[in-house]
């Protein structure tokens, strides 16, 4: 098996995101979550089907990353 270089991206100064939701508050991450549903069912009213389904999906993670933070206080 041949040996593979991986290059490690510490090194070169990539850092990983620790806390993507650091500068918003739960209340701003609530009511995004919130506005997107809304915003998806007046997509989907309209007949704009898949647009709707794309800013639907987007509540689950902003909810869950609201109750994450509360949580995690």
């Amino acid at each position: 098996m041949e040996n593979l270089q991986f290059i490690d991206p510490l090194l070169h100064g990539i850092k990983p995101i620790e806390n993507s939701t650091g500068n918003l508050s739960v209340k701003q991450l609530t009511f995004a979550g919130i506005g997107s549903i809304l915003i998806g069912a007046v997509l989907k009213k309209t007949g704009h089907t898949k647009a709707a389904a794309i800013v639907g999906s987007l509540a689950l993670p902003l909810l869950s990353a609201a109750v994450y933070k509360k949580v995690a206080k």
